[in-house]
């Protein structure tokens, strides 16, 4: 058989070799086969093989070759959408969640997808397709609140998501208010027929990663995290932690999104974290009822929590869910995890193909 035929057979394990058997079932990577290596090695033909050994321990550009770990604590809100009587109201009720995130030392504050909604609850609008141009007015006063919240309190919010118009048309926008006082956004890619048809939701164009003091993180609005291909791209862009606020509302609705969000972290080696509304509002016209249990998930492996989950609510009720996820744990798994989801992707027989408006190379990971 050629070299390459006989490099293929021990890799199948239908040879053994000594050294290449060995050097394989300790991690190494066959990277290719060198012609001519030794001239005077006749046993060989004078072929070799290179191989490659990652270093789990290295870290580019740090003389620090090795972390115990890197912590980065969340709060997760399960927020209840109850009638109010005016954004100071509401302010008040966001305020006290963020005080409480900073009690805990949380790096990130995740509040649930359009909970801005209960807003509606005053504005004595019954169309919805007109109570969510309404809505969208307070969208300046929503950026300065979670902004101004984010700076006094030190702590990253992901505020939820929020109805928008621009250009005459109405966005489901998630924000990310960082602690320094910056603010980025990601629209919904995926709007659900619920969306569109009582409000008349579009869709975005573009999935976004974002830098932040604990790392790269992505955002995927409730929908978005049950369509497997987001998350993979921004996994290959760097992110480690997926949020995902929802609001769903019955259990058949949030289980999707649970489901999905564990699968995900499955697959992709990442933590998950899923942030709902519960309660009802019965002067809201689709907004009625709310289910919910909001939580935070980990990839399934020895390293990790042992049924795959850092912490979560109780079902339906308002509370919140304080955890912390390891990104230290997390690289080292991706390197010599049990199972090595993105190492052993089979990118000679498939691939995906991403065609967004906004394109982002992907880094290498």
């Amino acid at each position: 058989m050629t070299p390459r035929e006989y490099v293929e057979e021990v890799r199948s394990q239908s040879i053994y070799d000594p050294v290449l058997t060995f050097q394989i079932m300790n991690g190494f990577t066959v990277m290719r086969i060198n012609p001519n290596y030794l001239p005077d090695d006749d046993l060989s033909s004078k072929y070799a093989t290179l191989m490659e050994w990652n270093n789990i321990d290295y870290r580019a550009r740090t003389k620090r070759h090795f972390k115990t770990s890197n912590p980065v604590r969340i709060m997760v809100i399960q927020y209840m959408m109850k009638n109010i009587d005016s954004f100071e109201e509401f302010k008040k009720q966001c305020e006290y969640y963020v005080d409480v995130a900073a009690d805990y030392g949380s790096d990130f504050a995740v509040f649930p997808e359009i909970f801005t909604t209960q807003l509606m609850s005053f504005l004595e609008e019954k169309v919805p397709s007109k109570a969510v141009r309404r809505l969208s007015d307070y969208t300046e006063d929503y950026i300065e609140m979670f902004t101004h919240l984010a700076v006094k309190y030190n702590v990253n919010i992901i505020g939820g998501s929020h109805f928008v118009e621009e250009d005459e048309k109405i966005y489901n926008i998630s924000y990310l208010f960082r602690r320094d006082g910056t603010i980025e956004k990601q629209y919904k890619i995926h709007v659900t027929p619920n969306e569109r048809t009582w409000w008349g939701i579009q869709p975005g164009d573009a999935v976004k990663v974002f830098d932040t003091d604990c790392g790269k993180i992505a955002i995927q609005i409730c929908y978005d995290i049950q369509f497997p291909e987001l998350a993979r791209y921004a996994v290959d862009q760097g992110a480690n932690i997926i949020f995902v606020p929802f609001c769903t509302d019955d259990r058949q609705g949030y289980l999707r999104v649970r489901y999905c969000a564990q699968a995900r972290a499955v697959e992709n080696q990442v933590y998950t974290v899923i942030s709902g509304t519960v309660g009802n509002m019965t002067q809201v016209e689709n907004m009625d009822i709310q289910y919910a249990q909001s939580g935070i998930f980990t990839p399934s492996d020895f390293e990790f929590a042992r049924d795959g989950i850092i912490g979560e609510c109780n079902p339906n009720v308002e509370t919140v869910v304080v955890g912390d996820v390891d990104l230290e744990i997390l690289r080292r798994q991706r390197k010599s995890g049990t199972v090595r989801q993105l190492q052993d992707r089979r990118h000679d027989l498939f691939q995906l193909d991403y065609k967004l408006k906004t394109e982002v190379k992907p880094e290498r990971t």
